[in-house]
C-alpha cells in the first residue's frame, strides 16, 4: 500500500472551500514518504471542476460523475470511495468531517475493515507513524491516536488545517471512475440548495457571532445580526435559540448543528453547554458576554466580560462603527 487518497467535494460548479486544507495536508503527508496524492471527486456534472484541482497541485484525479438525473445517493457516493480505495489501495484517506464526509469516512472504514479516526485537528508523522490529534469529551481534552490497519481513515475538522502555500500549479491527469451499481434504498427526489445569504457562509467564516437563550426573545436578535455584520462575520445560534424557533436551523452551532473553527468567536447570552462547545473546540479565540460569571462559557473563552449583554453589545457595536469611520 502507498499514497494518499483525498475525498473531495463540489459544491455546485467549484470546489468545497474545505478542499484546499485536504489537499495541503495529502501533499505534506506526501512529502512525509506516505506517496503520492489522488483525489477522488463525487458529484453530478463534475469534469470541468475536476480539471481545477490541478490548480491546488493535485496530479492525478478521480472523477465518479452520477449520471442520473438527480444528485448521487450517499449509498452511490459510499460505492464510488470504496472503488477507489481498493483501487488505488493508500496509506491514507483523507475527508473533510462535514456535510456528508460526515457519514462517509466511518461507512467506509466499515466497508474497507479498518481503523478511523474522526474530527482530527492536527497530523503529524513521527518515526514513520501518522499521529492524529482530536478533542475528546466535549473539548475538554486533547488526544492523540494512531491507526494500526490501512488505509488510515482520518476525517479533518474544518478549517482546522492550513492549506498549501502557493503549491505548484499542475495540468491534472483526470480518469474516469467506473462505479458498481447499487441497490439504493434511497431515492434523491429534490435538490434543495443553501440559501444565499449575504454575509460569509457559518461553516468557512473567520469570524462568528453567536447568540443564546440569554438574550431574552426573538425582538433582540438584531442586536447579533448588527454585530456581525459590522464586523463582516457570520451569525451563529444555540440549539435552544433554533428550537425556539427564534432564527432557521442553519445557523445551530454545536453537536447537532454546526462544526466551526473561526479565528474569533463572540457568544451573546450563552451559558455554554457541552453540546454547544462541542461546536466551538477548533475555535482559536473565544470572546464570552454574559451576566452570569459562573456561566460554564468562561471556562472555554480567552476574553471574558460579565455584565448585561443589553449595556455591551450595543456600545461595542457603535464604538466599532466610529473606528471603521
Amino acid at each position: 500500500m502507498s499514497g494518499v487518497l483525498l475525498i473531495a467535494e463540489a459544491s455546485g460548479e467549484q470546489l468545497a472551500p474545505t478542499t484546499a486544507e485536504l489537499v495541503g495536508e495529502g501533499l505534506r503527508l506526501s512529502i512525509a514518504d506516505f506517496g503520492p496524492v489522488t483525489a477522488l471527486l463525487v458529484g453530478k456534472n463534475i469534469q470541468a471542476v475536476a480539471a481545477s484541482l490541478g490548480q491546488l497541485g493535485i496530479e492525478n484525479v478521480l472523477v465518479a460523475d452520477s449520471q442520473g438525473p438527480t444528485p448521487p445517493t450517499p449509498r452511490w457516493v459510499l460505492a464510488a470511495a470504496e472503488q477507489a480505495a481498493r483501487q488505488l489501495q493508500p496509506e491514507v484517506i483523507l475527508v473533510t468531517h462535514a456535510g456528508g464526509g460526515r457519514d462517509l469516512a466511518p461507512s467506509l472504514a466499515y466497508r474497507l475493515g479498518t481503523g478511523i479516526v474522526t474530527d482530527s485537528t492536527a497530523l503529524r508523522v513521527e518515526n514513520g507513524e501518522l499521529v492524529i490529534t482530536k478533542p475528546v469529551y466535549g473539548g475538554s481534552a486533547i488526544a492523540e491516536f494512531t491507526i494500526a490497519s490501512t488505509p488510515r481513515v482520518v476525517t479533518l475538522r474544518p478549517r482546522a488545517f492550513e492549506a498549501a502555500e502557493s503549491p505548484a500549479a499542475r495540468e491534472a491527469h483526470v480518469q474516469a471512475l467506473d462505479v458498481p451499481s447499487t441497490d439504493d434504498a434511497i431515492e434523491v427526489l429534490e435538490e434543495v440548495r443553501e440559501q444565499a445569504t449575504t454575509g460569509p457562509r457559518l461553516k468557512d467564516a473567520k469570524v462568528i457571532v453567536s447568540g443564546g437563550r440569554g438574550l431574552g426573545g426573538p425582538e433582540n436578535w438584531k442586536y447579533v445580526e448588527e454585530l456581525a455584520q459590522v464586523l463582516g462575520a457570520a451569525v451563529g445560534a444555540t440549539r435552544a435559540v433554533t428550537d425556539a424557533g427564534w432564527v432557521t436551523p442553519s445557523l445551530q452551532v454545536g453537536l447537532t448543528g454546526a462544526t466551526v473553527a473561526p479565528d474569533l468567536y463572540i457568544t451573546i447570552g450563552i451559558s455554554g453547554a457541552v453540546q454547544h462547545i462541542a461546536g466551538i473546540s477548533g475555535a482559536r479565540n473565544v470572546v464570552a458576554i454574559n451576566r452570569d460569571a459562573d456561566a460554564n462559557i468562561f471556562k472555554y473563552a480567552r476574553y471574558g466580560v460579565v455584565g448585561d449583554w443589553k449595556q455591551i453589545v450595543p456600545a461595542f457595536t457603535q464604538r466599532l462603527k466610529e473606528l471603521r469611520g
